[in-house]
């Protein structure tokens, strides 16, 4: 029976001497990898077959393959996705897997990347060769050599001539990171020559952080003009204004806006007071206060969102400026509602 063996712990001289400076100088070797990519004719032809390929007004609407094994696989699968969260139709495909039935996921109208850094990989050349056979477009991305898969395929790209960050230039590190800022630039091209847009993105992001930044302001907001949010007049007292405000918080339920909106004699955004402000004014003067026009003691020309705004614009403005609740009005400057800093905790697009 084999004595189990307790693990070393490395001494000092098992380590490097400049962990930091190491670090750095693999920070600097993929830095520089990408940095000397270099953008030509083909990438914007790749761009162009991408769009023709999946585009739905042409050739029913294919959609891109991505593929690869290893390193360069798992880059393939980012890649996919990043390709169908900026409105590409893509899916991932295992070059071994195809060659077991999965072949069958790839149809005539579609377009394949097919990524390996020496374009020698057996899996994805073999892929190829058939895709070739079968017309099907392939773009190859791979390193300077290009090996048998940049000849076979329908448009090559190239990292060029990577040196690995690994000491011993083997692990593939510098070149999957290449790999990765072409696929993504690529992916993003295309995405820009289709004019995708935030409402297209939200679309695709529904959920998750992302989406929720993404929705209307509208959507979000818990208070509205009409149901549980009150209006002041300029002119009235701040004792009629609560009495205002009590008579909608009876009518709508016991949740109650932490502000008050003030409307001028068009109906259009003229203040805001808040809780706070009221607090403030009650320490420092008393009750008196309460008989006090809320034209006084109001902050006027109050920041605003309009009612196109999203819940992004409103958290920047909560966290650049400092406050809690943020109006939000129509086209002509009428109140429609308030989002405030709860809302925002709510959607968790702003920490507590």
């Amino acid at each position: 029976m084999l004595e189990r063996q307790s693990p070393t712990t490395p001494t000092p001289v098992d380590r490097p001497d400049d962990e930091a400076g190491f670090a750095r100088r693999v920070l600097s070797a993929e830095a520089d990898a990408v940095s000397r990519i270099e953008i030509g004719p083909t990438f914007h032809e790749a761009v162009d077959l991408v769009l023709r390929m999946t585009d739905t007004a042409d050739v029913g609407g294919g959609a891109l393959v991505v593929t690869g094994l290893g390193k360069s696989g798992l880059i393939a699968q980012k890649l996919s996705a990043t390709f169908v969260s900026t409105g590409t139709h893509s899916h991932y495909l295992h070059p071994t897997e195809a060659m077991h039935g999965d072949l069958g996921r790839i149809r005539s109208g579609d377009v394949v990347l097919a990524l390996s850094r020496s374009g020698r990989t057996e899996e994805v050349v073999a892929l190829a060769s058939i895709l070739r056979q079968d017309k099907v477009p392939v773009i190859s991305i791979t390193g300077d050599d290009g090996g048998d898969l940049a000849r076979l395929a329908t448009i090559s790209l190239s990292i060029g001539n990577v040196t690995e960050a690994c000491p011993m230039n083997l692990a593939p590190t510098a070149s999957t990171t290449a790999m990765l800022a072409l696929g993504d630039a690529l992916a993003l091209t295309v995405s820009r020559r289709r004019n995708f847009g935030v409402d297209d993105f939200q679309k695709v992001h529904p959920g998750g952080s992302l989406g929720r930044q993404l929705m209307p302001v509208v959507q979000a907001m818990r208070f509205r003009v009409g149901d549980n949010l009150p209006l002041v007049r300029l002119g009235q007292t701040l004792a009629d204004a609560y009495e205002v405000s009590d008579a909608v918080a009876a009518a709508s339920g016991p949740r109650r806006a932490g502000a008050l909106l003030v409307v001028d004699e068009d109906g259009q955004l003229a203040g805001i007071f808040t809780d706070g402000d009221l607090r403030r004014l009650v320490v420092r003067d008393g009750s008196a206060v309460m008989s006090r026009s809320i034209d006084e003691v109001m902050s006027a020309n109050p920041r605003r969102l309009t009612d196109d705004a999203l819940v992004r614009d409103a958290v920047q403005v909560v966290l650049e400026h400092r406050i809690d609740e943020v109006p939000i009005v129509d086209a002509e400057g009428k109140p429609l509602g308030l989002i405030d800093v709860q809302d925002l905790m709510a959607l968790k697009v702003i920490e507590g």
